[in-house]
C-alpha cells in the first residue's frame, strides 16, 4: 500500500531538524532487534508496475512512507498502483512507541491540500482511496474539518471512487467525529493498535475505551457506514487479551478487523517481543469470524490499508449476503 505524504508546501527542514526525527526517543537505550523469520521476508520490488508507480509519485512531487519505513508490501502494492494519502502534514503531535512518523510541532494546514489530493486521486485513476493523517492535537477540531474538505474534494473530482478514512481518535475534540461521519466516507477506520494492557507503553497518548467508543459512535450516527479497526501483535500481548479486544470491537459493532505483525522501525522504538506464526494468525482469523466480523484480514504482512480496495468489495458482498439470509 502506497502511503503518500504531500511535502510540496512544507518549509524545508534544517539539517538539525532532519537529524532528530524522534526527539522523545533519542535518550532511550537501544532495544534488541530480533532476526526476522522466513515468513516475514519478501523479495525486493522490481516489477514494471512498481517502477511506473514510483515515477508517478516522483512526478507528483510526493514522498512515501512505504519507502521511508521499508514496508514489506511495497512491491506488491506499488505494482497495483494502490494509494493511501496522509493529510495534515508529516509531523505528529504524539509519540507512540511503535510509530515511525516524525513527532514535534506540526506546520500550519495546507489549505490547497484537499484539491491537490483530489487531483492526484483523479490522475492516478483510483477506484478506492484511503485517507489517513497524523494526530493533530494542536487543532481545535483535531483536523475534522480538513478530513471533511478532502472527502468533499474527492467526491467532486472522482465521484466513482470509494473513500476509506483512517482517523486519529479526536480525543477531547467535541463534535469532531460527528463532522467527519457527516461527510459520508464509505469506510470509517480507526485502529486500536494493541490490547489495553499495552497502552501506557505502546500508545500512551490514547485511551483504549475512548477508541472503542469512537467506533461505536460511528455506527450510532450512521448504521450503514462500514467500520474497521486493526491491531499489531508481537508487542507482548497474551492470546486471551486479543480475544477480549475482539469482543470489545464486536460490542461496538465493528465490521472489519485487521491483524498484522509489529515490526520495529528503529532500535529506539518498542521492541518486537516475538514473531507470531502464520498458524496463529490463521487461528485469530477463524475465531474473529465466529465472533461475527464481516471481514477479517489476519497474517504477518497484513497492514491496515493493504488490499483495501479488494477488501471493500468483499466487505460489501459479505453484508449483502448477511442481509439476504436475514
Amino acid at each position: 500500500m502506497v502511503t503518500i505524504l504531500d511535502r510540496t508546501n512544507l518549509v524545508p527542514a534544517t539539517a538539525d531538524e532532519k537529524r532528530v526525527r524522534h526527539p522523545e526517543k533519542a535518550h532511550k537505550p537501544d532495544t534488541e532487534v530480533l532476526r526476522k523469520p522466513e515468513w516475514i521476508r519478501v523479495k525486493a520490488p522490481a516489477s514494471k508496475g512498481y517502477h511506473e508507480t514510483r515515477e508517478l509519485v516522483r512526478s507528483h512531487k510526493l514522498v512515501t512512507v512505504c519507502e521511508e519505513a521499508g514496508c514489506p508490501n511495497i512491491g506488491e502494492c506499488w505494482e497495483k498502483k494502490h494509494a493511501t494519502f496522509m493529510i495534515m502534514g508529516e509531523i505528529c503531535t504524539r509519540a507512540c512507541a511503535f510509530c515511525n512518523v516524525a513527532t514535534g510541532k506540526p506546520n500550519a494546514l495546507d489549505l490547497e491540500e484537499p484539491e491537490n489530493v483530489a487531483k492526484a486521486v483523479h490522475q492516478l485513476g483510483l477506484q478506492h482511496v484511503v485517507i489517513t493523517s497524523v494526530d493533530r492535537d494542536d487543532l481545535a477540531d483535531g483536523g475534522a474539518e480538513h478530513f471533511e474538505k478532502v472527502i468533499w474534494a474527492i467526491r467532486a473530482a472522482s465521484p466513482n471512487t470509494t473513500i476509506e478514512i483512517l482517523t486519529p481518535d479526536f480525543l477531547k475534540k467535541p463534535g469532531a467525529l460527528e463532522r467527519v461521519v457527516a461527510a459520508k466516507p464509505d469506510v470509517f477506520n480507526h485502529n486500536m493498535e494493541t490490547v489495553p494492557g499495552n497502552y501506557l507503553t505502546v500508545r500512551p497518548g490514547a485511551r483504549y475505551f475512548h477508541s472503542v467508543r469512537l467506533l461505536q459512535r460511528v455506527k450510532e450516527l450512521d448504521p450503514t457506514m462500514f467500520t474497521k479497526s486493526g491491531i499489531m501483535v508481537g508487542l507482548g500481548e497474551e492470546r486471551n487479551e486479543v480475544l477480549q479486544l475482539m469482543d470489545d470491537l464486536r460490542t461496538a459493532d465493528v465490521d472489519f478487523l485487521t491483524i498484522g505483525q509489529y515490526l520495529q522501525p528503529t532500535r529506539k522504538h518498542h521492541k518486537v517481543e516475538r514473531f507470531v506464526t502464520p498458524e496463529e494468525f490463521k487461528s485469530y482469523e477463524d475465531i474473529a469470524y465466529t465472533k461475527g466480523f464481516l471481514m477479517v484480514s489476519s497474517s504477518p504482512l497484513t497492514r491496515s490499508s493493504h488490499h483495501a480496495g479488494d477488501d471493500f468489495a468483499r466487505l460489501k458482498a459479505a453484508r449483502e449476503k448477511l442481509v439476504a439470509r436475514a
